[in-house]
């Protein structure tokens, strides 16, 4: 499967789903979408994408300087948070691992410097480098906000998109399945097809 790097924006269509506005680990969860032909695009796919995406959700400076260490725990809640979502529309059990890795994410920033120990000056309290800490408290905002969205009033809402391929989630209003226009135009194609297709 190939994976293009492109900015989201270039693809007409994708506008963000219902709800990424409200929930940010909706948009989260969303930042590797699927695409008509096997494509692929990862909004995480480079340690520069990852910071372009934090920045523009008010989560990181525009030059934190993102490590792919970073990166790379960034897509890795996304995909406990797809999990999680997945387990929780689908009426599913949850993946234990899954729910370790938001509470892990939530529980990880400290609230004070802490100790640290030189061999030789002996000890010291110091917070972490700052980019850790900025990616830190990134993961525990989107971890407590995907906790939110489960636990919370629109859980009954969190739906995956109708659209094959499409891998998006959304809060349904109403009747809606999709996650976009382009998607809802697809699946209304498709409909149309398939009744062309059985009649005589």
């Amino acid at each position: 499967m190939r994976t293009m790097k492109e900015p989201l924006i270039e693809h007409p269509g994708l506008a963000p789903a219902q709800g990424e506005e409200e929930h940010l680990s909706l948009a989260l969860a969303n930042s590797a979408i699927a695409l008509t032909g096997g494509h692929t695009v990862d909004l995480l796919g480079t340690p520069a994408q990852a910071n372009h995406w934090l920045t523009e959700r008010g989560l990181a400076p525009v030059d934190v300087g993102m490590r792919e260490m970073c990166a790379t725990q960034l897509r890795s809640l996304r995909e406990q948070i797809r999990s999680l979502f997945a387990s929780r529309s689908e009426g599913l059990p949850a993946l234990p691992a899954a729910v370790r890795a938001v509470n892990d994410a939530m529980t990880r920033v400290p609230t004070a410097p802490l100790l640290q120990w030189d061999d030789e000056t002996g000890p010291y309290r110091a917070s972490p480098h700052p980019t850790t800490a900025i990616v830190d408290h990134a993961l525990a905002t989107l971890a407590a906000d995907a906790s939110d969205l489960l636990t919370g009033p629109d859980a009954d809402r969190l739906t995956a998109c109708g659209s094959a391929p499409c891998n998006r989630y959304l809060l349904r209003y109403g009747r809606r399945h999709w996650c976009s226009t382009r998607c809802g135009d697809r699946a209304r194609a498709a409909r149309a097809y398939a009744r062309r297709a059985v009649s005589p």
